[in-house]
This record gives C-alpha cells, structure tokens and sequence, in this order.
C-alpha cells in the first residue's frame, strides 16, 4: 500500500462537448497520473447547466469515480431522487436541511479512505448556510475516520475561494475551486499543507464563453435583453489538477494544474507544478 494518495480532479463539465472530451481525455489522463481517485464536477453536464440521472452514470461510465455539483444541481428536478440514492454525487454541503442528496462522503482511494466534501460559496451565490461554519462541523466527524479531506468549493469569488483555502489550512488536504471555468495560475502548496487552487476551470468546448456559444453571450452583453444559452461544441478541451497527498498525515505534498486537447492524433497535454509551501 502506497502511502501517497492521488487524486485526478477534472474541472466543470460542460454539455456534450465537455463529456465527449472527459471520454477521449479520461484514458490517456489515467496512464499519465496513475491516479488513486477520479473525482469531476458534472453539475453543467446536461446541455450546459443541470445533470440527469443518465448523463451522472455515462460519466462513471468513462472512469470517474465520484461527481460533485454546484447551484446549477437542482436545474432538472428529475434528479433529486437520484441524489438521494447514489452515494457517488454530492451537492453543496451547506444547502439548508431537507436538500436532496448529501454534501460529503468517504471514498477508497488506493487502499486509504478520502473525504470529499462540496461546498457553495455566497457571493454572487445562492443564500445558502455559511460555509465556513459548515467545514468547521464536518471536520469534526470526518476526523474520526481520515485526515485526508478534499473540498470542492465552488464559489464565483475569487476573494471568498482564497479566504476559504487559507481558512482551512493545515486542516484539508485540498481546495479545489470550481464554478467560473476558467483555470487560475495559482496553483499553490499553502503552509500547513493543503493544496490549492481558486479555479480548476472546466472541460468543454475551447472556443466559446465559458463552455457556452460565443455569439449567443456576446449578444446578451450587448443588448442586456434575456437570450437562451447553449452550450458550445467544437475543439475540446479537459482542465483539471492531479494532487498527491501524504497518506499519513494528511498534508498535500503536490499539486499540478494542466490543459488537455484532445484530437485526432491522440491527446496533447500542457502541465505545469503549483508553488511548493514556503
């Protein structure tokens, strides 16, 4: 049994585009990090925004092992029964009491057991309960089983994500934001050991507005009148982060953020290592 743990975590999935790439991207992303866990964030899965029943088990389906959601999980109401029953989806954690679904699970994760926990931001956000308080009353039971803890906090502010990561320093293994889909550049070992990122970005179609059709957002900008979003198709793209972290104590000992094309020769991939802790 290793004692380092790694974890593949692909950013937001969006529409067809998106779970076309995670399908042509997903094999050749295993045999380059050999990782423990594959976890991805599907809440934009289906056509953009939302997630069905079907599209959360195709995902599984392609080798991803645990999906997490955001405020976009309760666009098709057909799901909620299906949060409720699979244990490998989760939605934000602090939601107030009566959600569909739950907001954390332990998984295996090459012989160790991971947490991951999802969580909203407030910010531009939904009202939703305090997150800070919210990882404060889970660590208190997760601790009783792992020290290896991973948040998805998806969040649009990048000053909440930030604060939120320094807030839990030392005391999670990660926080991986999601929610903007657009990859940040600080990709960091914070001091007390947990690997950051503010956002992941996203998988989907490269040339568009956040995974959606550039010309249909550049009209509601110009016009300030409601347009109907679709999600773009076209040359795909999977951002993600690979995280190794020390099985022991808990603490990340790496994390790298890296940009991956597939096409028809094969899948060209850009990696870059996050800033080790001081």
């Amino acid at each position: 049994m290793s004692h380092v743990v790694r974890v593949l975590f692909l950013g937001d999935i969006v529409g067809r585009a998106g779970r076309h790439a995670v399908q042509q991207c997903l094999p050749f992303l295993k045999k380059e990090f050999a990782p423990d866990i594959v976890i991805a964030n599907g809440e934009n899965a289906a056509g953009g925004i939302g997630i069905t029943a079907e599209i959360a088990a195709q995902l599984m389906d392609y080798g991803i092992d645990v999906l997490t959601t955001g405020n976009h999980a309760w666009k098709e109401k057909a799901v909620y029964a299906y949060l409720d029953a699979e244990p490998r989806i989760l939605r934000p954690a602090n939601y107030p009491p009566g959600a569909p679904g739950r907001g954390w699970a332990v998984y295996p994760a090459g012989g160790h057991a991971l947490a991951v926990v999802n969580l909203s931001g407030r910010v531009f956000m939904d009202l939703v309960d305090c997150p800070f308080r919210a990882i404060d009353a889970i660590l208190e039971e997760v601790k009783r089983t792992t020290l290896l803890v991973l948040v998805d906090f998806h969040a649009e502010a990048t000053s909440e994500a930030q604060a939120f990561g320094w807030y839990v320093d030392g005391r999670c293994s990660a926080v991986i934001g999601t929610h903007t889909h657009v990859q940040t550049a600080d990709a960091r070992i914070l001091p007390q050991g947990t690997a950051y990122i503010t956002d992941v970005g996203m998988c989907g179609a490269l040339d568009s507005v956040i995974g959606m059709q550039v010309e249909q957002v550049v009209q509601k900008f110009r016009s300030q009148l409601p347009v109907k979003f679709e999600a773009a198709r076209g040359r795909p793209a999977v951002h993600g982060v690979c995280i190794e972290i020390d099985a022991v104590s808990g603490r990340a000992c790496e994390i790298q953020r890296f940009q991956a094309l597939p096409d028809a020769t094969g899948v060209k991939m850009r990696a870059e290592h996050g800033l080790p802790p001081e």
